[in-house]
């Protein structure tokens, strides 16, 4: 799939895969593995953003892909996310998407949605938020089918 059918289609909490197309390279070429390990892989879409178009100014809407969360004790430590333009060069595949029934946590980012945590149901995602707690939170069920679909642009219809 395209990077745009990613950001138009794909919903939050769906597990992307992204890949350059290459082989993997053998492993006794470190520096080759670490960068194609740069290029493919999976997240989760927990963030979009619609580009912005003006005289001046141009920028493409864009997916955030979380890719990982180092802890240490029980803190997290640091978190990795990756975002990506309708334009990039990979090319990206909907692995899995959330059931219906899931629940997602949800908090306001700019013009749209932050995908704090997706839960078993919407009891897991209260007591998830109970313990965590997010200045305007809110908990959306996984509807079937679930729609997503978003504008490309600010202040356009899709």
């Amino acid at each position: 799939m395209s990077p745009i059918d990613i950001y138009c289609h794909a919903p939050l909490g769906a597990k992307i895969r992204f890949s350059n197309g290459e082989p993997r390279p053998p492993e006794r070429f470190t520096r080759k593995v670490k960068a194609w390990e740069n290029d493919n892989g999976t997240g989760t879409l927990v963030e979009y953003s619609p580009g912005c178009e003006s005289k001046t100014y141009s920028h493409p809407p864009t997916f955030a892909l979380h890719l990982a969360t180092y802890s240490s004790g029980g803190v997290q430590i640091l978190v990795v996310r990756r975002i990506y333009s309708v334009a990039s060069r990979l090319d990206f595949e909907i692995v899995e998407r959330p059931r219906p029934g899931m629940a997602r946590v949800l908090t306001v980012m700019g013009e749209g949605d932050e995908l704090r945590h997706l839960a078993a149901d919407e009891a897991a995602a209260q007591a998830w938020l109970a313990e965590h707690r997010y200045h305007n939170a809110r908990i959306e069920l996984v509807d079937d089918p679930d729609a997503a679909n978003r504008p490309l642009f600010r202040g356009r219809a899709a």
